[in-house]
């Protein structure tokens, strides 16, 4: 059986409680023995690079890095045709692409012979889900992510693909989200990670204030203003979204001593200000560690399964 792991909905509360186990457990470094993984980077990423290399080494295996550059996602060569290149010689690809839909493409071309691992797309980012997971239970609950239901996380700034991705892992483990964000910039319902469609867990709210959406948070997140591909938005960006700037005066509007948490790369300044990135209270670089324990989970589960 050829698993993929494309975006958090699609999985089960099974498959999601393995992957959360197989991320902090013991493990044979043999897990991945002589067998490579494509690394396919359409949209550069320190730490996305650094934690899926450094996770398949550990297992045993070695990557092949694949940049924009080389490949020509859909320009120089077709997605369906680059997939039925790397199923010859590797029996997984993560990939970093501008549109999820490739997934599918590859998936249909190769007949399943290759499993894909979505390390961000235009619709989700679901191994930095994982990755918050594990990093608000190993505060909260001594890494035990069955024990966070009942506390209330806090989104402001851009609802992206990392915010649908982030909430319905929250949401399915009994998390209340609220998402403060500007009107334009909040969640959309539907496509393929769509928090709205989460039920019988925590509850989704929704608000256009930035202090309402943080009062009583345990936890505070926010990204980037400008995502790639939207630089030409910049200024009009930074207007409509600066009261949702994460400073210490919002940041006292949640719970006394809320945890930070920031995907990063952080623009200082914008989004979030010196003197919260740098507290005490910032769990940002947890989150870096853990986009390594992530990755460890997605690809040993996707191991267990092909060993099924």
């Amino acid at each position: 059986m050829t698993r993929h792991f494309t975006t958090i909905e699609q999985l089960s509360q099974h498959d999601l409680k393995r992957i959360y186990k197989h991320a902090t457990s013991p493990f044979n470094d043999e897990t991945l023995k002589g067998q490579g993984v494509a690394l396919v980077f359409e949209r550069p990423s320190l730490r996305t690079r650094a934690s899926s290399s450094s996770a398949v080494h550990e297992l045993g295996g070695y990557v092949t890095f694949f940049s924009d550059e080389e490949i020509g996602l859909d320009s120089r060569e077709s997605a369906e045709d680059i997939g039925r290149t790397l199923s010859e010689m590797y029996s997984m690809c993560a990939m970093r692409v501008r549109n999820h839909m490739v997934f599918s493409r590859i998936r249909a071309a190769t007949r399943e012979r290759m499993s894909l691992v979505n390390l961000l797309s235009d619709v989700a980012h679901p191994t930095q889900a994982v990755a918050d997971v594990l990093t608000i239970a190993e505060h909260f609950s001594d890494g035990d992510v069955s024990k966070l239901a009942g506390l209330k996380v806090a989104y402001v700034g851009d609802a992206t693909n990392v915010t649908r991705s982030l909430a319905v892992a929250l949401l399915r483990l009994g998390v209340n989200v609220t998402v403060g964000a500007p009107q334009g910039y909040q969640l959309v319902a539907g496509g393929e990670e769509d928090p709205a469609r989460v039920s019988g867990g925590g509850t989704l709210v929704v608000s256009d204030s930035p202090g309402d959406a943080v009062r009583d948070a345990d936890v505070v997140y926010t990204d980037a203003w400008v995502s790639m591909g939207f630089e030409a938005e910049t200024e009009q960006r930074r207007r409509d979204l600066t009261p949702f700037r994460l400073d210490r005066a919002l940041l006292e509007r949640a719970k006394p001593g809320a945890m930070v948490l920031h995907c990063l790369p952080a623009h200082r300044g914008d989004e979030i200000t010196d003197d919260v990135l740098d507290s005490a209270q910032s769990l940002v670089w947890r989150q870096v560690y853990h986009r390594r324990s992530a990755m460890l989970g997605v690809l040993r589960w996707i191991k267990e399964g092909t060993n099924d």
